[in-house]
Protein backbone atom coordinates (compact mmCIF):
# COMPACT_ATOMS: atom_id res chain seq x y z
CA UNK A 1 0.00 0.00 0.00
CA UNK A 2 2.58 2.58 1.05
CA UNK A 3 4.95 1.37 -1.61
CA UNK A 4 1.89 2.50 -4.51
CA UNK A 5 1.50 5.81 -2.28
CA UNK A 6 5.31 6.55 -2.60
CA UNK A 7 5.88 5.29 -6.44
CA UNK A 8 2.66 8.04 -7.52
CA UNK A 9 4.03 10.41 -5.29
CA UNK A 10 7.01 10.47 -7.57
CA UNK A 11 5.54 10.35 -10.48
CA UNK A 12 3.24 13.76 -10.05
CA UNK A 13 4.55 16.94 -11.53
CA UNK A 14 2.62 19.45 -9.47
CA UNK A 15 3.93 17.65 -6.15
CA UNK A 16 7.36 17.55 -7.04
CA UNK A 17 6.91 21.67 -8.08
CA UNK A 18 5.53 22.39 -4.23
CA UNK A 19 7.60 20.11 -3.22
CA UNK A 20 10.95 21.92 -4.17
CA UNK A 21 9.55 25.08 -3.17
CA UNK A 22 8.30 24.53 -0.02
CA UNK A 23 10.19 24.80 3.31
CA UNK A 24 10.14 21.08 4.03
CA UNK A 25 11.10 20.24 0.84
CA UNK A 26 14.44 22.49 0.76
CA UNK A 27 15.55 21.25 4.11
CA UNK A 28 15.33 17.28 3.29
CA UNK A 29 16.42 17.63 -0.02
CA UNK A 30 19.79 20.32 1.79
CA UNK A 31 20.13 17.49 4.21
CA UNK A 32 20.12 14.44 1.75
CA UNK A 33 21.06 15.89 -1.48
CA UNK A 34 24.13 18.25 -1.72
CA UNK A 35 22.47 20.47 -4.23
CA UNK A 36 21.82 20.43 -7.97
CA UNK A 37 25.16 21.44 -9.93
CA UNK A 38 28.74 20.03 -10.19
CA UNK A 39 30.07 23.05 -7.92
CA UNK A 40 27.46 22.34 -5.51
CA UNK A 41 28.78 18.28 -5.12
CA UNK A 42 32.45 19.86 -4.95
CA UNK A 43 32.05 21.85 -2.16
CA UNK A 44 30.15 19.47 -0.14
CA UNK A 45 33.24 17.23 -0.72
CA UNK A 46 35.63 19.36 0.54
CA UNK A 47 33.97 19.94 3.48
CA UNK A 48 33.87 16.29 3.98
CA UNK A 49 37.45 15.56 3.34
CA UNK A 50 38.18 18.64 5.90
CA UNK A 51 37.35 16.52 8.60
CA UNK A 52 38.91 13.27 7.62
CA UNK A 53 36.73 10.89 5.55
CA UNK A 54 36.72 10.48 1.85
CA UNK A 55 33.79 10.84 -0.26
CA UNK A 56 31.71 9.11 -3.58
CA UNK A 57 29.68 11.46 -5.62
CA UNK A 58 26.83 10.23 -7.45
CA UNK A 59 24.63 12.15 -10.02
CA UNK A 60 21.15 11.56 -9.30
CA UNK A 61 19.27 10.00 -12.01
CA UNK A 62 18.20 6.29 -13.67
CA UNK A 63 16.52 5.10 -16.67
CA UNK A 64 16.78 7.28 -18.80
CA UNK A 65 15.07 6.82 -22.05
CA UNK A 66 17.16 8.20 -24.90
CA UNK A 67 20.71 8.24 -26.33
CA UNK A 68 21.31 11.95 -25.68
CA UNK A 69 20.19 11.92 -22.16
CA UNK A 70 22.92 9.18 -21.62
CA UNK A 71 25.81 11.15 -22.86
CA UNK A 72 24.47 14.35 -21.05
CA UNK A 73 25.12 11.80 -17.92
CA UNK A 74 28.10 10.65 -19.07
CA UNK A 75 29.85 14.13 -19.83
CA UNK A 76 28.64 15.45 -16.34
CA UNK A 77 31.17 12.61 -14.81
CA UNK A 78 33.70 13.57 -17.14
CA UNK A 79 33.30 17.24 -15.66
CA UNK A 80 32.91 15.66 -12.27
CA UNK A 81 36.49 13.51 -12.23
CA UNK A 82 37.95 16.85 -13.86
CA UNK A 83 36.76 18.79 -10.64
CA UNK A 84 37.84 16.30 -8.08
CA UNK A 85 41.37 16.50 -9.85
CA UNK A 86 41.18 20.56 -9.80
CA UNK A 87 40.24 20.78 -6.21
CA UNK A 88 42.15 18.01 -5.10
CA UNK A 89 39.81 16.02 -3.54
CA UNK A 90 39.71 12.54 -1.93
CA UNK A 91 36.96 11.42 -4.01
CA UNK A 92 35.52 8.91 -6.37
CA UNK A 93 32.70 8.39 -8.40
CA UNK A 94 29.14 6.31 -8.12
CA UNK A 95 26.96 5.70 -11.34
CA UNK A 96 24.08 3.80 -12.03
CA UNK A 97 24.35 1.44 -15.36
CA UNK A 98 20.69 2.68 -16.49
CA UNK A 99 22.06 6.50 -15.97
CA UNK A 100 24.57 5.59 -18.61
CA UNK A 101 21.93 3.95 -21.03
CA UNK A 102 21.72 0.84 -20.24
CA UNK A 103 17.74 0.51 -21.24
CA UNK A 104 17.84 2.44 -24.32
CA UNK A 105 20.88 0.90 -25.62
CA UNK A 106 23.40 -1.64 -23.56
CA UNK A 107 27.07 -1.50 -26.24
CA UNK A 108 26.41 2.30 -25.83
CA UNK A 109 26.08 2.51 -22.12
CA UNK A 110 28.70 0.10 -21.51
CA UNK A 111 31.35 2.25 -23.43
CA UNK A 112 30.18 4.48 -21.85
CA UNK A 113 31.66 3.31 -18.91
CA UNK A 114 34.59 2.46 -19.75
CA UNK A 115 35.73 5.71 -21.09
CA UNK A 116 34.53 7.24 -17.74
CA UNK A 117 36.66 4.29 -16.02
CA UNK A 118 39.67 4.81 -18.35
CA UNK A 119 39.77 8.16 -17.82
CA UNK A 120 39.41 7.21 -13.77
CA UNK A 121 42.74 5.30 -14.46
CA UNK A 122 44.95 7.71 -16.19
CA UNK A 123 44.51 9.90 -13.51
CA UNK A 124 46.77 11.05 -11.05
CA UNK A 125 46.33 9.90 -8.64
CA UNK A 126 44.47 7.24 -10.54
CA UNK A 127 40.71 7.40 -9.40
CA UNK A 128 37.92 4.98 -8.95
CA UNK A 129 34.30 4.32 -10.39
CA UNK A 130 31.78 2.36 -8.39
CA UNK A 131 29.16 1.12 -10.48
CA UNK A 132 25.92 0.85 -8.34
CA UNK A 133 23.59 -1.68 -7.92
CA UNK A 134 19.76 -1.56 -9.30
CA UNK A 135 16.72 -3.80 -8.75
CA UNK A 136 17.35 -7.54 -9.43
CA UNK A 137 16.11 -7.50 -13.10
CA UNK A 138 19.93 -5.73 -13.66
CA UNK A 139 21.94 -7.56 -11.27
CA UNK A 140 23.78 -10.39 -13.57
CA UNK A 141 24.03 -7.64 -16.52
CA UNK A 142 25.64 -5.08 -13.80
CA UNK A 143 28.68 -7.61 -12.47
CA UNK A 144 29.15 -8.94 -15.68
CA UNK A 145 29.84 -5.54 -16.78
CA UNK A 146 31.92 -5.04 -14.10
CA UNK A 147 34.02 -7.96 -14.44
CA UNK A 148 34.66 -7.29 -18.23
CA UNK A 149 35.61 -3.86 -17.12
CA UNK A 150 38.05 -5.17 -14.28
CA UNK A 151 39.60 -7.44 -16.67
CA UNK A 152 40.71 -4.18 -19.11
CA UNK A 153 44.29 -3.52 -19.04
CA UNK A 154 45.48 -0.73 -16.84
CA UNK A 155 41.39 -0.49 -15.06
CA UNK A 156 42.78 -3.21 -11.91
CA UNK A 157 41.74 -1.51 -8.87
CA UNK A 158 39.90 1.52 -10.50
CA UNK A 159 36.39 -0.15 -10.82
CA UNK A 160 33.91 -2.03 -8.61
CA UNK A 161 30.74 -3.62 -7.58
CA UNK A 162 27.84 -3.42 -5.41
CA UNK A 163 26.56 -6.54 -3.44
CA UNK A 164 23.25 -6.18 -1.15
CA UNK A 165 23.26 -8.65 1.44
CA UNK A 166 19.58 -9.01 1.36
CA UNK A 167 19.91 -10.80 -1.87
CA UNK A 168 20.26 -15.01 -1.64
CA UNK A 169 22.85 -15.21 -4.28
CA UNK A 170 24.73 -12.46 -2.55
CA UNK A 171 27.51 -14.77 -1.00
CA UNK A 172 28.38 -16.40 -4.56
CA UNK A 173 28.59 -12.92 -6.30
CA UNK A 174 30.91 -12.09 -3.67
CA UNK A 175 33.34 -15.33 -3.95
CA UNK A 176 33.29 -14.60 -8.01
CA UNK A 177 34.36 -10.73 -7.55
CA UNK A 178 36.82 -11.60 -5.28
CA UNK A 179 38.32 -14.38 -6.88
CA UNK A 180 39.57 -11.12 -9.32
CA UNK A 181 40.12 -8.80 -6.50
CA UNK A 182 37.11 -6.65 -7.20
CA UNK A 183 36.59 -3.89 -4.58
CA UNK A 184 33.27 -4.03 -3.30
CA UNK A 185 30.61 -1.82 -1.52
CA UNK A 186 28.12 -4.01 0.75
CA UNK A 187 24.91 -2.59 1.53
CA UNK A 188 22.19 -3.99 2.99
CA UNK A 189 19.95 -3.44 -0.50
CA UNK A 190 16.78 -1.41 -0.62
CA UNK A 191 14.93 -2.15 -3.28
CA UNK A 192 11.23 -4.26 -2.64
CA UNK A 193 12.30 -8.07 -4.07
CA UNK A 194 10.46 -11.54 -3.81
CA UNK A 195 11.12 -13.86 -1.13
CA UNK A 196 12.36 -16.65 -3.61
CA UNK A 197 15.30 -14.30 -4.10
CA UNK A 198 16.04 -12.20 -0.86
CA UNK A 199 16.18 -12.55 2.69
CA UNK A 200 12.68 -10.43 4.20
CA UNK A 201 12.98 -10.59 7.86
CA UNK A 202 15.65 -7.51 9.53
CA UNK A 203 17.37 -10.49 10.76
CA UNK A 204 18.00 -12.14 7.98
CA UNK A 205 19.34 -9.30 6.34
CA UNK A 206 21.82 -8.35 9.26
CA UNK A 207 22.81 -11.91 9.64
CA UNK A 208 23.53 -11.78 6.12
CA UNK A 209 25.02 -8.71 6.44
CA UNK A 210 27.94 -9.76 9.14
CA UNK A 211 28.48 -12.99 7.39
CA UNK A 212 29.30 -11.16 4.24
CA UNK A 213 31.19 -8.77 5.67
CA UNK A 214 33.83 -10.77 7.35
CA UNK A 215 34.36 -12.35 4.43
CA UNK A 216 35.37 -9.11 2.71
CA UNK A 217 37.25 -7.80 5.65
CA UNK A 218 39.63 -10.87 5.53
CA UNK A 219 40.10 -11.16 1.94
CA UNK A 220 42.47 -8.57 1.83
CA UNK A 221 41.40 -6.29 -0.91
CA UNK A 222 39.95 -3.49 0.14
CA UNK A 223 36.00 -2.74 0.91
CA UNK A 224 33.36 -0.27 1.91
CA UNK A 225 31.00 -1.23 4.41
CA UNK A 226 27.75 0.67 3.85
CA UNK A 227 25.84 1.00 7.23
CA UNK A 228 24.24 3.40 9.61
CA UNK A 229 23.92 0.33 11.93
CA UNK A 230 26.26 1.03 15.28
CA UNK A 231 25.95 -2.50 16.31
CA UNK A 232 26.83 -3.85 12.83
CA UNK A 233 30.07 -1.22 12.96
CA UNK A 234 30.37 -2.53 16.40
CA UNK A 235 30.84 -6.00 15.21
CA UNK A 236 32.89 -4.56 12.61
CA UNK A 237 35.59 -2.90 14.83
CA UNK A 238 36.07 -6.04 17.23
CA UNK A 239 36.37 -8.58 14.30
CA UNK A 240 38.93 -5.88 12.86
CA UNK A 241 40.88 -6.60 16.33
CA UNK A 242 40.42 -9.62 16.86
CA UNK A 243 41.91 -10.60 13.38
CA UNK A 244 44.66 -7.85 13.86
CA UNK A 245 42.85 -6.56 10.37
CA UNK A 246 44.72 -2.75 10.16
CA UNK A 247 42.01 0.21 10.30
CA UNK A 248 43.15 1.18 6.84
CA UNK A 249 42.50 -1.88 5.13
CA UNK A 250 39.29 -1.03 4.93
CA UNK A 251 36.46 1.85 5.04
CA UNK A 252 32.70 2.15 6.30
CA UNK A 253 30.35 4.49 4.03
CA UNK A 254 27.42 6.79 5.22
CA UNK A 255 25.00 8.85 3.31
CA UNK A 256 25.44 12.32 3.34
CA UNK A 257 23.59 13.88 5.96
CA UNK A 258 22.83 10.75 7.98
CA UNK A 259 24.65 10.34 11.22
CA UNK A 260 27.32 13.12 10.65
CA UNK A 261 28.22 12.93 14.78
CA UNK A 262 29.04 8.85 14.02
CA UNK A 263 31.17 9.83 10.69
CA UNK A 264 33.29 12.38 12.60
CA UNK A 265 33.60 10.04 15.32
CA UNK A 266 34.71 7.27 13.42
CA UNK A 267 37.28 9.64 12.00
CA UNK A 268 38.60 10.52 15.00
CA UNK A 269 38.72 6.90 16.58
CA UNK A 270 40.95 6.60 13.21
CA UNK A 271 38.78 4.14 10.95
CA UNK A 272 38.49 4.85 7.33
CA UNK A 273 35.16 6.40 6.67
CA UNK A 274 33.51 7.46 3.06
CA UNK A 275 30.63 9.63 2.72
CA UNK A 276 28.25 8.87 0.10
CA UNK A 277 27.60 12.48 -1.62
CA UNK A 278 24.31 12.39 -4.30
CA UNK A 279 23.59 15.79 -5.98
CA UNK A 280 21.51 16.86 -9.27
CA UNK A 281 17.90 18.23 -10.21
CA UNK A 282 16.03 14.79 -9.65
CA UNK A 283 16.31 14.63 -5.53
CA UNK A 284 12.48 14.46 -5.60
CA UNK A 285 11.91 11.69 -7.80
CA UNK A 286 14.83 10.14 -5.87
CA UNK A 287 13.93 10.68 -2.46
CA UNK A 288 9.91 9.26 -3.03
CA UNK A 289 11.46 6.22 -4.97
CA UNK A 290 13.72 5.42 -1.51
CA UNK A 291 10.48 5.54 0.25
CA UNK A 292 9.07 3.37 -1.99
CA UNK A 293 11.69 0.65 -2.05
CA UNK A 294 11.57 0.29 1.75
CA UNK A 295 8.82 2.40 3.55
CA UNK A 296 10.42 1.59 6.53
CA UNK A 297 12.77 4.69 5.64
CA UNK A 298 10.09 6.99 6.58
CA UNK A 299 11.10 6.45 10.17
CA UNK A 300 14.30 6.31 9.85
CA UNK A 301 14.73 9.93 7.99
CA UNK A 302 12.28 11.31 10.19
CA UNK A 303 14.63 10.48 12.93
CA UNK A 304 17.45 11.69 11.26
CA UNK A 305 16.20 15.18 10.47
CA UNK A 306 16.39 15.68 13.97
CA UNK A 307 19.66 14.74 14.31
CA UNK A 308 23.14 16.01 13.81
Amino acid sequence: MLRAVFIALSESRALRGIAERSRFGQRTSARFVAGKEVADAVRAAAAVNQFGAGVSIDNLGENVTNADEARASAQLYHNLLDEIAAHKLNANVSLKLTHMGLDVDQNMACEIVRELVAKAARMSPRNFVRVDMEGSPYTQRTLDFVHELHRVPGNTGCVGAVIQSYMRRAETDIDKLLSERIRIRLCKGAYKEPADIAFQKKSEVDASYVKLMKILMKSGVFHGLATHDEAIIKEAKAFATRENIPRNAFEFQMLHGIRRDLQQYLVKDGWGVRVYIPFGTEWYPYFMRRLAERPANVLFIAKNLLRR
